[in-house]
């Protein structure tokens, strides 16, 4: 069996199953904005980096929200959109402003 080799550290995985959605769901937005920002300047290497730490976090927090059937399906069809975004040409027409104004939706009810 391989290896997985997670950039968030363990402690930082546990801590991230304690935190409210919205503070999860703030952070996946603060990797979507950073993804958007380096794709739009052409820097692909940063990029990528912004888009495995935005896939990493929407896992643990898939794992964090998994008996609440209304959260993960919103988790899930989040990371649907981003993903068909960044690696499927868009076929959902997702606009890059409309992307992240939804995710600043949960920095403001998070109160970060």
């Amino acid at each position: 069996m391989a290896e997985v080799n997670y950039i968030h550290s363990v402690e930082a995985r546990q801590d991230w199953l304690r935190r409210p959605i919205t503070y999860q769901m703030g952070n996946i937005g603060s990797e979507v904005s950073r993804a958007l920002k380096w794709t739009a300047k052409g820097n692909k290497a940063r990029a990528d980096k912004a888009i495995d730490r935005a896939l990493e976090l929407f896992e643990f927090t898939i794992d964090a929200n998994a008996k609440d059937h209304a959260r993960l399906t919103e988790v899930l069809k989040a990371r649907e959109e981003f993903c068909d975004y960044f690696f499927n040409n868009n076929s959902y027409r997702t606009d890059p402003a409309r992307m992240q104004k939804y995710y600043d939706g949960f920095v403001i009810m998070g109160g970060f």
